[in-house]
């Protein structure tokens, strides 16, 4: 992709050496650098390494947020966009849902974490449109692969490290040292404070938590009819109200109610007087229906759906789930634990399969469940959701987890249109 800058010896910029020309010129990150002499070849106008043009897309003219953890990005990020909003302040958000500036939609679904060129393009875009903030995931992957270099950031978060993406860490220590090296900076930082394996540079480092002492902490909650709690800051008490469900969504909150209170001069009341504005995120325990009630979400760790699954433990639950294709095979048997352990029945069915065996993967998920009475195998996913669905009875929840908001399935390299909700609509006739 060529991005045309004005005003410059070149006209164009690229990361991709086979785009070059006498045009353009070759920005040189630590992803591509193997390409140097392919771009050179090519006829690069000028090689530029990243930091160098980071004023160019107005980099310096916003704060820029980032958000990493296993679970609860997404959330976190749509939360502090959401409250910023409300509290006046014009923001833009790039993640896993895509690009929104300014409460509206700019680019669909993309990496969590795109690379640091897009980044910048997106940037560039938020900046063009007045944005003061901009708010972004940041995925393991992009941290090992350095797609977040020269970005100067306002505020670094971190939710929590579980089990994930073992397919491209190796092994669990890896993936939480990775994590980790976010945080080794002086810059300011958001810790969850009840995460043991957080290690991190202390200085100018804030904390919120639940459990322990916190900068910000969580003193008093309840999780009825949405969630409602009260914040200590210091010698400040405030209380908030939100519509999120889940003792995890209080984790989400308190990070987002957090980092909005440390990068703005707003108040923490007034932080927490928006809080009650913002509705959640499409296909994060997301009700599709009431009666029967059916909910989707896309948690699709072991710890994520423990999560999931325990916010709804005074039910009865019946839960259809899958696993990835391609992707960690150790969390499988883990995954499989967890939903035997708190529903009353199990659907394992497909998710993204990709170019793996669905036979295997199911396999994988059925070595980690002892008591095999109340598991059904059901490969084909809308069916699984339709047997779900007609046995369910009186109070019992369906529980759909994986995919969230994904409208896909990818089977080898083809995206089929797939969406949980849409299959539970079409099913329900609602």
């Amino acid at each position: 992709m060529k991005i045309e800058l004005p005003d410059q010896p070149y006209r164009y910029v690229t990361e991709n050496s086979q785009e070059c020309d006498s045009e353009t010129a070759f920005v040189l990150t630590t992803q591509n650098e193997k390409y140097l002499d392919d771009a050179k070849a090519k006829g690069a106008h000028s090689v530029i390494k990243i930091q160098d043009i980071a004023s160019l897309f107005g980099v310096d003219k916003i704060k820029i947020v980032g958000i990493t953890g296993t679970n609860g990005k997404t959330t976190t990020a749509s939360a502090i966009y959401s409250f910023l909003l409300d509290l006046g302040y014009k923001a833009a958000m790039q993640g896993t849902r895509g690009l929104f500036m300014n409460d509206e939609a700019v680019e669909g679904k993309t990496l969590t974490t795109p690379s640091v060129l897009n980044t910048y393009r997106h940037i560039y875009q938020a900046v063009e449109a007045g944005c003061e903030y901009f708010i972004m995931e940041v995925s393991s992957h992009a941290i090992a692969q350095k797609r977040i270099e020269g970005l100067p950031f306002e505020l670094k978060i971190l939710t929590n490290i579980t089990q994930d993406h073992l397919d491209y860490h190796k092994s669990i220590e890896e993936y939480i040292n990775i994590k980790n090296s976010f945080f080794k900076d002086e810059g300011k930082k958001l810790i969850n404070k009840d995460e043991p394996k957080a290690k991190f540079n202390f200085k100018n480092a804030y904390t919120y938590g639940i459990e322990n002492p916190a900068t910000y902490r969580l003193m008093a909650y309840s999780l009825n009819d949405g969630s409602s709690g009260i914040i200590q800051h210091f010698q400040e008490i405030v209380p908030f109200t939100a519509s999120l469900h889940g003792f995890f969504n209080l984790y989400n909150l308190m990070a987002a109610i957090s980092a909005t209170h440390l990068i703005t001069d707003k108040s923490l009341q007034e932080v927490a007087d928006v809080v009650d504005n913002f509705a959640g995120v499409s296909g994060r325990m997301e009700q599709v229906c009431a009666a029967p009630n059916v909910i989707v979400d896309f948690a699709h760790t072991p710890d994520g759906m423990a999560q999931v699954l325990n916010a709804l433990k005074e039910k009865e639950l019946l839960v259809v789930f899958g696993a990835g294709g391609d992707r960690d095979k150790s969390k499988r048997p883990l995954m499989g634990r967890v939903a035997a352990s708190l529903a009353k029945k199990v659907y394992v069915t497909s998710d993204n399969p990709r170019h793996e065996d669905p036979d295997a993967i199911v396999d994988g998920i059925l070595s980690g469940i002892e008591d095999k009475s109340n598991v059904v195998v059901e490969l084909n996913r809308k069916k699984a959701i339709e047997m779900a669905l007609d046995e369910q009875e009186g109070e019992e929840v369906v529980v759909i987890l994986g995919k969230g908001d994904e409208n896909y399935q990818i089977i080898y390299d083809e995206k089929l249109p797939f969406d949980d909700r849409e299959v539970v609509r079409e099913l329900l006739n609602i």
